[in-house]
């Protein structure tokens, strides 16, 4: 099976099918997503944290209360359901994790919005394509993500510190990769953090909170950006009675084609 060249539907079969795996390089020209879904009286106040911090929280869809497909993820149940195609699942419950399920049915509720927000595995393929490399894509490696020190902009009852995704780039190519990905503003963008990861409250690069170690060759730079998995740093620090959102790594594929996220 070549991953990259699979459609989204058929991804999404494969992944509800029970297959569980991260989803940097699959389906090549669509853009992966992020999912939160959280209790309707509490969807204003999480649209109000995406919109005071666009870096991590670029949001692309809303479903209405109950829905499960719609907008960018599918016109059918046959083809989309938020709650089983995704790889795996997080499931919290008053900020603890009490489940990593590879379907979220067993927790669903119809009261439940669920927010499907750009990922930065959505740039990775024109990285590749423009000579970048990406080395957790070339060793088949979840990326490797960090709750940094740095706090986003609190909304209602929702706060939490950024989280950030980590690529090793070689120094010669650092201004490629910042130019490619500023293209891809839905999608986090331009990095918002290049060199000593100490500056932004990571002690130690070769633990990361979410995902794989890094991996790297000499001459390599470490390059942040703004991550997806911030929402769940906040659903941790801001313990909400109810939150089901994508395991990090194993992200929604959606219709959307990703050259419709290129700015230019």
């Amino acid at each position: 099976m070549n991953r990259s060249t699979i459609s989204p539907v058929e991804a999404r079969q494969q992944f509800r099918a029970g297959l569980i795996q991260p989803t940097s390089g699959w389906s090549a020209g669509y853009a992966q997503a992020n999912l939160i879904s959280l209790p309707q009286d509490l969807a204003y106040d999480f649209l109000l944290f995406a919109q005071r911090n666009p870096k991590p929280c670029p949001i692309l869809e809303v479903l209405n209360a109950g829905e499960t497909f719609g907008g960018i993820f599918g016109s059918n149940a046959t083809e989309a359901d938020i709650r089983t195609d995704a790889p795996q699942y997080r499931i919290y419950k008053h900020g603890e994790l009490i489940d990593s399920p590879a379907s979220a049915v067993d927790y669903w509720r119809d009261d439940l919005v669920s927010f499907i927000i750009g990922c930065s595995f959505t740039f990775e393929h024109p990285m590749v394509q423009a000579g970048v490399p990406v080395r957790h894509l070339e060793a088949g490696r979840n990326v490797p993500m960090y709750e940094t020190s740095l706090a986003c902009r609190p909304a209602g009852s929702l706060s939490g510190n950024l989280v950030v995704s980590l690529r090793m780039i070689p120094a010669s190519q650092v201004a490629d990769a910042v130019r490619i990905t500023s293209r891809y503003p839905a999608v986090h963008g331009a990095p918002v953090h290049i060199g000593d990861p100490s500056l932004i409250g990571i002690d130690d690069i070769n633990n990361p909170d979410f995902g794989d170690a890094p991996l790297s060759e000499p001459g390599d730079v470490p390059v942040f950006w703004a991550c997806g998995v911030t929402p769940q740093a906040m659903v941790m620090s801001s313990k909400p009675p109810l939150a089901i959102t994508h395991a990090p790594g194993h992200m929604l594929i959606t219709d959307a084609p990703d050259l419709g996220f290129q700015v230019p």
